[in-house]
């Protein structure tokens, strides 16, 4: 067997398999006949390994992603290639952009890891082709990943929080959940989560306006630029979407999108002819702020991660205070009229300007 790896330092968070384990994932998945002839990992993924794989017989490539070990993940981050699983009937109306699954295994016996094989999708990652389009044609990416954010909201859900659960009755309880499982990681790396834990009290305190959403919506989770591929055509053209592993129930406001297409007054802004954002009130910032307080957390963890310290440390120096509760806020510059508010109402990068490459990929 060909079998390529990426060679990274000792003590980084993506562990490798080996070529046997690969072997022993394709007998398990299809059949004791099953023959690998090349491995290769791919780049671009900061969470799972992932690694496009070439059985003998096989017409098509396929994808093999494992996820890290159990004991390597946080736990506001535990089980994520489980949720993607359980999104899978959800994702229904963007079934024919996402890569089919073939198989998956989370007992832990083949090795000891989550896995999941899945087919190849053709196409060329959004951040290596979309700049060399014309500029003016950029609204065009940006009104297509609005149409298919919006075809995912569209879905109702059973529950706020996590596709595969836990659940929760009120969006109030969903969001102190996960504010206090980021801010109990934060703390586990010896960082400081005092934002995140003034955040958790707030949205005990303003339960009744977080409780304003009462419908529970499905949420991309992190879908932006580096989770798409684009096809070989004249403009821009999404031809697959990637990475659905942290969908969750809750408020469109909620997700990472719809944070993303308010980063900058630009091309992005296109986002909106196909994915309209709810009416501007001020219990809408004030829940966009606390949403911010979580984003942030959860940014900083991945950077602890990651091993970037630096940027860990302009998080740190970017933090928001959680909203008032008592006293609303006042309405910030960015929220006047003609303008889509960005980044949690604040007309600034509360993360120094690099928050767009969160959980890149795969």
């Amino acid at each position: 067997m060909e079998f390529r790896t990426i060679q990274r330092p000792d003590g980084s968070f993506q562990q490798s398999v080996t070529a046997s384990d690969v072997q022993a994932i394709a007998r398990a998945a299809f059949g004791r006949r099953a023959v690998v002839e090349s491995t290769v990992e791919l780049g671009g993924g900061l969470y799972n390994s992932v690694y496009r794989i070439r059985l003998r017989a096989a017409a098509e490539p396929v994808v093999l992603r494992v996820a890290p070990p159990a004991e390597r993940q946080f736990v506001s981050e535990a089980h994520l290639m489980r949720n993607e699983c359980a999104s899978v009937p959800w994702l229904a109306p963007i079934a024919a952009l996402m890569p089919r699954v073939l198989a998956a295994d989370f007992t832990g016996t083949v090795i000891g890891r989550d896995w999941m094989i899945q087919s190849f999708l053709p196409g060329t990652p959004a951040p290596q082709r979309l700049s060399s389009f014309p500029k003016d044609t950029h609204p065009l990416f940006f009104r297509q990943l609005g149409e298919i954010t919006a075809a995912v909201h569209a879905v109702v859900g059973p529950h706020f929080g996590p596709i595969a659960g836990p659940g929760h009755a009120r969006w109030s309880e969903a969001i102190m959940a996960s504010l206090r499982q980021i801010a109990d990681d934060v703390e586990g790396c010896r960082l400081d989560a005092a934002d995140l834990r003034r955040a958790a009290d707030v949205a005990r305190a303003g339960a009744d306006r977080l409780d304003e959403v009462s419908v529970a919506q499905l949420l991309t989770g992190d879908l932006w630029t580096v989770n798409t591929l684009l096809a070989p055509t004249p403009v821009p053209a999404i031809c697959g979407v990637l990475d659905m592993d942290r969908t969750w129930w809750g408020d469109p406001e909620a997700d990472w999108t719809m944070r993303m297409a308010r980063a900058k007054q630009d091309e992005r802004l296109a986002f909106f002819e196909a994915c309209p954002a709810p009416a501007d009130t001020e219990s809408a910032r004030w829940r966009r702020h606390l949403y911010e307080v979580r984003h942030l957390g959860a940014l900083r963890l991945e950077r602890h991660r990651l091993g970037n310290q630096a940027g860990v440390e302009r998080l740190l120096g970017g933090r928001r205070s959680p909203p008032a509760v008592r006293r609303g806020p006042q309405q910030p510059p960015a929220a006047r009229r003609g303008r889509v508010p960005v980044h949690g109402d604040a007309g600034h990068h509360p993360a120094g300007g690099v928050a767009h490459r969160r959980r890149t990929g795969w």
